[in-house]
């Protein structure tokens, strides 16, 4: 039984961010090894926490991925930390619908064993924080909530009132702390809504306030001592994703990581490995040329917009990329790595154009508005480097670029549907090179790394 909690909230904006980052500052500052993980698909808050402990930040999300593989990806990468700590997505039991907790947090600590520990904007409340943490307690027999923290608490006396309420309705749910009203902890917000931790790298001055405020306001000792209790699930006790032979050296694969390109599942770089293959990082912004010996390559997501004069101006990277396309080398890129892969970003006018690969002969551009957000599921229409005929997979799509009308001599390999609703044909595919908008998780199908492996072997 491992140290564990999943930090959840009644609903977004509550701060459980901030109290997440504030708590894992705390215990990294206290020596403790800190595994952390993030419920759903985000991206976003996985960066901060891998600023903030040093370590990666795993995506947890049980309706991309099977139930068993997420258990056994939560014991791989907590085993041998001191605590693991999961934040949570949305409210505790927002999930893709209103009887179904599927996809939500609340699935994740079933799945974990993880208790939960709740975070509660207690602005104008007193007794009705209680009656809101009742419910939350009673609600689902799987979920075993630990604990609150209540935020935005107005003053010593309100805390008094907060405390007072819970020990009279709820004696067994600890209070782990109260936290004041402090508008310089927030989280700046920019690009698209969002801001990276690439983008902005928190400043130490602000990381040591957050975890100052954890020491004196958090039960730290509490926390870390709360146990995770996972109960298998009733099928096998392993999953397999590994496709490697004995008799096989490892397969040397480019990954793109960098600024432009953050926005990749660690989960799907260990599969990678597991299946053989040897990662080589490198930066599209930075690096001359592609690294060399390679057998394939992976352009993951992240904001190629912010940087597309640079990326532009890169004519070694450009080039290396064109050439191993033209020479049926393995390429595979999602979402900001297709844009990357296509002609370029803006016709003129009031966007720049920035030139890009042109491996696809269409141009990007950016919307004033989110032009696609939520879970996919995709079917292979063909074998690709990636997945045989008729494989599905899972994924999440999220961006505010726009693709102009693809030619129709580009192949589609993939059907994109949502909750059972056929979306449209994707997945374009020149040569040996596919591309997609949609973010694959590798762990949806433990086919997906062995064949891109395969086929850059």
């Amino acid at each position: 039984m491992s140290h564990a909690f999943l930090i959840a909230a009644p609903q977004s904006g509550s701060g459980k961010t901030t109290v997440t980052l504030a708590i894992m500052a705390a215990l990294n500052r206290r020596g403790l090894t800190v595994a952390p993980f993030k419920c759903g698909p985000d991206f976003i808050d996985p960066g901060y926490h891998r600023l903030v402990t040093g370590c990666q930040s795993i995506n947890l999300d049980a309706w991309m991925c099977p139930e068993q593989f997420v258990l056994e990806t939560f014991r791989h990468h907590s085993a041998g930390a001191d605590v693991a700590v999961i934040e949570g997505v949305m409210g505790l039991f927002d999930g893709l619908g209103a009887s179904s907790t599927e996809g939500s947090s609340a699935q994740i600590a079933a799945i974990t064993g993880a208790p939960v520990v709740l975070v509660v904007n207690a602005r104008g409340m007193a007794a009705s924080a209680a009656a809101l943490v009742k419910g939350f307690a009673g609600f689902d027999p799987n979920v075993s909530l630990a604990g609150v923290i209540f935020n935005n608490v107005g003053s010593d006396s309100h805390a008094d009132l907060l405390r007072l309420a819970m020990s009279q309705a709820l004696p067994e749910v600890n209070v782990f702390g109260c936290i004041p009203r402090d508008e310089s902890l927030a989280i700046p917000s920019r690009h698209l809504g969002l801001v990276t931790a690439e983008d902005n790298p928190l400043p130490p001055e602000f990381l040591d306030r957050l975890a100052e405020m954890a020491e004196r306001c958090l039960d730290l000792d509490g926390l870390a001592g709360l146990k995770a209790n996972p109960t298998p699930p009733a099928s096998v006790n392993e999953v397999s994703f590994s496709g490697i032979h004995p008799d096989c050296g490892a397969v040397r694969i480019a990954v793109a990581r960098d600024a432009a390109f953050c926005f990749v599942y660690e989960d799907n770089l260990r599969l990678l490995r597991e299946a053989g293959a040897e990662i080589i990082s490198f930066s599209p912004l930075e690096d001359v040329a592609l690294p060399s010996g390679i057998s394939g390559i992976y352009l993951p997501g992240g904001y190629p917009e912010l940087y597309a004069k640079r990326l532009s101006a890169n004519s070694g990277v450009l080039n290396a990329i064109r050439a191993a396309v033209a020479a049926d080398m393995p390429v595979y890129a999602e979402c900001g790595g297709f844009v990357y892969l296509t002609e370029g970003i803006g016709e003129g006018g009031e966007q720049p154009v920035a030139d890009f690969a042109g491996i696809f002969p269409v141009r990007c551009r950016m919307l004033p508005r989110r032009k696609a957000l939520g879970y996919r599921q995709v079917e292979l229409l063909q074998g690709t480097a990636i997945g045989r005929e008729g494989n599905v997979c899972r994924g999440h799509e999220f961006h505010y670029s726009e693709a102009g009308a693809m030619p129709d001599n580009i192949k589609r390999c993939y059907n994109v549907s949502r909750q059972g609703t056929l979306l449209y044909p994707e997945g374009y595919s020149v040569r040996n090179c596919l591309a997609s908008y949609v973010h694959l998780h590798f762990g949806s199908n433990p086919e997906i790394a062995a064949l891109f492996v395969k086929a850059c072997r």
